[in-house]
C-alpha cells in the first residue's frame, strides 16, 4: 500500500508541469456536422470543465429528420463553426485537431474517377500455339466496365518465354493473334476501381476515396482544403489526422508498373504468374516481397510524406493511425509527427474485483502492437505517442472507469503519453437522452453516466503522462523488424497490410521474441533498414536518427536482409556497438532481381562474422563492439553485459523507464494478481528518489538501499494499483516521506445502519431508504429502482472510541461504478477503480462519525428499459447503431446490472513501518 504526505518542494521534486498536451484528449464527432455556436460553447466548456485538454474534429453522418441543420464539409458556415470552435478551445485552455476529411479513410466529391482508390483485376486465359487466337479481353465484373482499362496482355510459354501482347488488342478489345508453337497461358492485367465510399462520411463528404498511392491524387485532394482555409483566413488546426487504413482491396495504381520496374529494376509484368502463385516457389515469394515494398514505398511517399509536408506547410502537423497499411507499418509511423497506435477491445487482466462484463471485445491492441508506434517516435526523437484509446472496451452503456484504467495503464506502458478518447459525440445541450452518440464509442461525453466521476479519472491520465512527456524514452534494446522475412512467408495474396487484428497469428516469432526479452526485465524498440542506415556509435551505445540511445540491437532469428542492413551491422560494431543475432545469421536477400549473386556476397560476409553454433550463447569482440550469437535471450543479453530490471522476481507487472536530467522515472502498473511488497533492485543507480501518486497527486522519499551494487526501492503495491518512481543519480533530495503501513491487527466492518438516498436521479426516486445493510439499489422496494441512472448517496454512522493508531484505511469492496467518498462532511476522495481504498485519518474523530458514499450507476439498467418500452433512440443515419458484433440489437433482453455499494466496506487500522 503506497501512501504519501503532500508538501512543497523544489522544481526537481514536484510534479511536472501540466499542459494542454499532459491531458486526455477526445475524437469529437460532429454528426451531420449539425452544429451551432451555442451548442458548440456549451460541449467545450463541459470538456474543459473536466479535465480534457483538446478534441479533434471528426464529421460523420447525421441524425435522421435533421437534415436543416446539416453543414456541408469546408463550406463558409462549416469553418466559421471550426474558427468558433478554435477560439472557445481557446479560452477552455484546450486546443483543436481535426480529421483530413469526414468518416474514413480520405476522399470525398472532389475525388474523380481516375483520382479513385485502385485495384488490379487480372483475367487468365489458355491458349495453344501455331493456331490462329481470336479473344475477347474484355474485364468480365459488370462493375467494373465503365472504369477500368487493360493495361497489359502478357503471354507465358511452358518453356518460359514471355511476351508482352497488348498492343495487339483493338479498342474493342479484340485479340487476334498467332500463337508461337507450344501452350501459353494469357494473364490480363485491368487497372480497375475499389469504387469504395468514404465510410460514415458526413454530409459534404461524400464521394470516392482516394487513391493513396498516386501522389498527383493526393496533391489534389488536399488542395480543397487550401481553397477553404484560405477563402475563409481561418486558422489552421493544431494536427491534421489520419485514422487507420482501411482503404479496401486498393492493391493497385496507375503508375505501379513503371515505379516498380524503377526501384526492383525489372518488370513485374513478366513474373504475373508468380505476383498470383501463392508462394508456391520460392522466385513467387521473391516477387511477391518486391511488389510489396514498392507498393509500400509508394504509400510511404506519396501519401504519408507528401501529406505530412502540406500540414508542414500550413503551420500545422500531422498524426496518423498507420496500421491496416500495405507498408512497413514502422516507417509510415515514423514519417509522421506524431504516430498512433489503437486499442481494440479488452484485455483479460487478473486484478481481484476487477469487473468482467460478459459482453466484450477481446484487445487486439496487445504491447507488442501498441509498441509499434511508440517505437517509431522513440527512434525518431518525437515527442509523442498518441492512441486511439477505448474503441469497444465492452458493449454499449456498460464500460465503467474501473474497466478502462487497467486498460490505459497497459497503453502507457507500451510507450502511449498522449491518449485520445474513442470518444465523445456532440450533442446539444437539450437532446433527450441518450443524446447524440456514435456506434463504437465509450461515449466519454456528458451524456453517459460515467462522466460525473470521470474528472478524477482524467486527472490520473494527466498526471501520469506528465511523467511520460517529460525526458526521453531510455529502453534498453532495438529489435530489428524483419519486414522481408514477413513479405516472403505471408503469402495467402499478393497484397499484405499490417492490420492490428489478428496480426500476432501472423508474426508469432517476432511476437514471441519481444515478449521474451520484456519477460527478462529489458525494454525494447523496434528499428527498420531505414533506421539502421542512418544510425550510429556513441560511448559504446546505439544512437538512432532521432538521438535516442541504446545498448544493443537484436535480430529475431532473421532470414532475409538486405546486403546494405548487414554491411551497416557489422559497421556499427566495428565502432563500438553490440550486435546480437538470435538463432541465425541471415541467409539471404530480399527480392529477385540478381539474388543469387547478392546471395553470393552475403554468403562471404557471413563466413567473416564470428563462427557460431547458436546452441549456446557466445560473445565475439568486433573491433571495438561485439557480436554476440545464441538462442537464449536472457543469457545472451548477460553476455552483453546488458542489466535487466531484475524486479521482474519481486515485482511481476508492467513498466515503462525514462530518464531525465536527474536521472530517471518509472511508470509502475499492477495488471496481475502478484502484490508487491518487497524491496525492488532497479537496473538504474540512485542516490534517492521518489514516489509519485498519479491518483491522489501525492509524493514522497522511497526507501531505497544497494545491495550488490544494485540499488533497490521499497514498494508496496496492489493489484489495479500504479506509481511513478523518480530517481535522483547523483542527490540526496530533501523532501516528506513516502509512508509505509502496515495493518496492526484491527479491523471494523461497517455492516449495520446503512441508509440510501438519491442524489439525481432518472426516473426521480424520492425518500430515504433504511436498509440497514448494503445492497444494490436496484433491490430496493420501488418501480424505478431497477431501471434508473444516476447517483445515490449511502450512508452510515459508526463510532471510533480509539484513535491511537498511525493511520486508518477505508475500503469500499465492490462500487458500481464509481464513487465520491465524504467523512464527517468532508469530501475525502473519488474512488473509480480497483481496489477502491482511501487513508482517512485526518477526516476520522473520536466518537461518532458520519460516512456518505455517493455512488453513480452505469445507465445500462437505463438503456434496457427504453428498449423493453419501445423508446425510439436509435435516431441515427447511415450504420444507425449496432452492437459489439456489428448488429443491430435490442438490449430489452439484458439483466438487470448491478447499482450502488455492495461493499463489504472496512475501516482498517495502520501502524507505520
Amino acid at each position: 500500500m503506497l501512501i504519501a504526505i503532500s508538501n512543497a518542494w523544489a522544481s526537481d521534486t514536484d510534479w511536472p508541469a501540466i499542459t494542454s498536451e499532459t491531458k486526455p484528449w477526445t475524437r469529437w464527432w460532429w454528426l451531420g456536422s449539425a452544429v451551432d455556436k451555442e451548442n458548440l460553447t456549451y460541449n467545450i466548456s463541459a470538456l474543459g470543465k473536466a479535465g480534457l485538454g483538446g478534441v479533434e474534429i471528426t464529421p460523420i453522418y447525421g441524425v435522421k429528420g435533421n437534415d436543416a441543420n446539416n453543414i456541408s464539409y469546408l463550406t463558409p458556415r462549416w469553418m466559421e463553426m471550426l474558427a468558433h470552435t478554435e477560439t472557445q478551445s481557446g479560452k477552455s485552455g484546450m486546443k483543436v485537431d481535426m480529421n483530413t476529411g469526414t468518416g474514413w479513410p480520405f476522399g470525398g466529391p472532389e475525388v474523380t474517377v481516375e483520382d479513385a482508390a485502385t485495384k488490379a483485376v487480372f483475367q487468365k486465359y489458355e491458349v495453344r500455339g501455331e493456331e490462329n487466337i481470336s479473344l475477347n479481353i474484355t474485364i468480365d465484373d459488370s462493375k467494373q466496365r465503365k472504369v477500368a482499362y487493360l493495361s497489359r496482355l502478357m503471354a507465358y510459354a511452358a518453356t518460359g518465354k514471355k511476351l508482352d501482347i497488348t498492343k495487339l488488342v483493338s479498342k474493342e478489345g479484340n485479340l487476334n493473334w498467332k500463337a508461337p508453337k507450344g501452350e501459353w497461358q494469357l494473364i490480363a492485367l485491368f487497372v480497375g476501381k475499389t469504387l469504395q465510399e468514404v465510410k460514415r462520411s458526413a454530409p459534404g463528404g461524400q464521394g470516392y476515396v482516394m487513391d493513396h498511392f498516386n501522389s498527383k491524387a493526393v496533391k489534389n485532394y488536399l488542395t480543397k482544403f487550401n481553397n477553404a482555409f484560405a477563402r475563409e483566413a481561418t486558422p489552421y488546426p493544431n494536427t491534421f489526422f489520419n485514422d487507420s487504413y482501411e482503404v479496401y482491396n486498393a492493391d493497385w495504381t496507375p503508375a505501379l508498373l513503371q515505379e516498380f520496374k524503377d526501384r526492383r529494376g525489372y518488370k513485374l509484368e513478366e513474373y504475373f504468374p508468380e505476383l498470383l502463385g501463392k508462394g508456391k516457389t520460392d522466385i513467387s515469394c521473391r516477387v511477391v516481397s518486391d511488389y510489396r515494398e514498392t507498393l509500400g514505398e509508394m504509400l510511404l511517399t506519396n501519401f504519408t510524406e507528401q501529406w505530412t509536408s502540406w500540414a508542414h506547410s500550413q503551420g500545422a502537423i500531422t498524426r496518423n493511425q498507420a496500421h491496416g497499411s500495405p507498408a512497413n507499418i514502422i516507417d509510415l509511423y515514423a514519417a509522421v509527427d506524431i504516430p498512433e497506435c489503437e486499442i481494440f477491445g479488452i484485455s483479460d487482466f487478473d486484478i481481484p474485483g476487477l469487473r468482467k462484463d460478459e459482453m466484450r471485445k477481446i484487445n487486439d491492441g496487445d504491447p507488442v502492437t501498441l509498441k509499434m508506434a511508440s517505437s517509431a517516435a522513440h527512434i525518431t526523437g518525437k515527442k509523442f505517442t498518441s492512441s486511439e484509446t477505448f474503441t469497444w472496451l465492452t458493449e454499449h452503456f456498460r464500460t465503467s472507469l474501473s474497466q478502462c484504467k487497467p486498460e490505459i495503464d497497459q497503453v502507457f506502458t507500451s510507450g502511449v503519453n498522449h491518449v485520445f478518447f474513442h470518444g465523445t459525440p456532440y450533442s446539444p445541450h437539450k437532446a433527450e437522452w441518450p443524446g447524440w452518440l456514435f456506434y463504437a464509442s465509450v461515449n466519454m461525453s456528458p451524456t453517459n453516466t460515467i462522466w460525473k466521476d470521470a474528472p478524477a479519472f482524467f486527472s490520473y491520465i494527466t498526471r501520469v503522462q506528465s511523467f511520460l512527456q517529460y525526458g526521453q524514452p531510455d529502453n534498453d534494446l532495438l529489435v530489428y523488424f524483419p519486414v522481408y522475412d514477413i513479405w516472403y512467408e505471408q503469402q495467402e495474396n499478393y497484397y499484405f497490410a499490417f492490420g492490428i487484428h489478428g496480426l500476432r497469428a501472423k508474426l508469432p516469432k517476432f511476437y514471441n521474441t519481444v515478449e521474451k526479452i520484456r519477460e527478462s526485465g529489458r525494454d525494447v524498440d523496434y528499428i527498420t533498414d531505414r533506421f539502421i542506415m542512418s544510425a550510429s556509435v556513441e560511448n559504446g551505445l546505439i544512437k538512432t536518427a532521432g538521438g535516442n540511445t541504446f545498448k544493443a540491437l537484436v535480430l529475431p532469428s532473421t532470414r532475409f536482409m538486405p546486403l546494405a542492413t548487414l554491411h551497416k551491422l557489422t559497421e556499427l560494431a566495428h565502432e563500438g556497438a553490440k550486435i546480437i543475432f538470435a538463432e541465425q545469421y541471415p541467409e539471404g536477400v530480399p527480392g529477385l532481381k540478381n539474388y543469387q549473386k547478392r546471395e553470393k556476397t552475403m554468403k562471404k560476409m557471413i563466413n567473416h562474422l564470428p563462427e557460431a553454433s547458436f546452441a549456446q550463447s557466445q560473445v565475439s569482440k568486433w573491433g571495438k563492439g561485439m557480436i554476440i550469437t545464441g538462442n537464449d535471450f536472457d543469457n545472451m543479453l548477460s553476455l552483453a553485459g546488458i542489466d535487466s530490471e531484475s524486479f521482474s522476481k519481486n515485482f511481476k507487472g508492467q513498466y515503462i523507464r525514462r530518464k531525465n536530467e536527474t536521472g530517471y522515472h518509472y511508470f509502475f502498473t499492477l495488471l496481475t494478481n502478484n502484490p508487491v511488497k518487497n524491496w525492488v533492485p532497479l537496473a538504474v543507480h540512485a542516490q534517492s528518489a521518489l514516489f509519485f501518486d498519479p491518483m491522489t497527486g501525492t509524493s514522497g522519499k522511497a526507501k531505497i538501499r544497494t545491495v550488490n551494487n544494485k540499488t533497490e526501492v521499497y514498494m508496496e503495491l496492489e493489484p489495479g494499483q500504479s506509481v511513478i518512481l523518480k530517481t535522483f543519480s547523483d542527490k540526496n533530495v530533501e523532501a516528506g516521506n513516502w509512508h509505509y503501513f502496515i495493518p496492526n491487527g484491527k479491523k471494523i466492518e461497517l455492516t449495520d445502519n446503512w441508509e440510501i438516498t438519491f442524489v439525481e436521479s432518472e426516473p426521480a426516486i424520492l425518500g430515504v431508504f433504511k436498509t440497514g445493510k448494503l445492497i444494490s439499489w436496484t433491490e430496493l422496494a420501488n418501480e424505478n429502482a431497477a431501471k434508473n441512472r444516476g447517483t445515490a448517496r449511502y450512508s452510515t454512522r459508526f463510532m471510533m472510541n480509539d484513535l491511537s493508531a498511525d493511520e486508518y484505511q477505508l475500503t469500499l469492496g465492490d462500487v458500481r461504478e464509481s464513487a465520491r467518498v465524504y467523512l464527517n462532511g468532508n469530501e475525502v476522495t473519488t474512488l473509480f477503480a480497483v481496489p477502491f481504498k482511501v487513508i482517512i485519518g485526518k477526516y476520522l474523530k473520536q466518537g461518532e462519525n458520519l460516512l456518505e458514499v455517493e455512488v453513480t450507476n452505469l445507465p445500462a439498467n437505463s438503456i434496457s428499459d427504453y428498449d423493453r418500452r419501445g423508446v425510439e433512440w436509435r435516431i441515427f443515419n447511415e450504420i444507425n447503431f449496432v452492437d459489439i458484433n456489428y448488429k443491430k440489437t435490442l438490449y430489452d433482453k439484458w439483466e438487470t446490472a448491478h447499482s450502488g455499494l455492495l461493499g463489504p466496506v472496512t475501516i482498517e487500522a495502520l501502524k507505520e513501518k
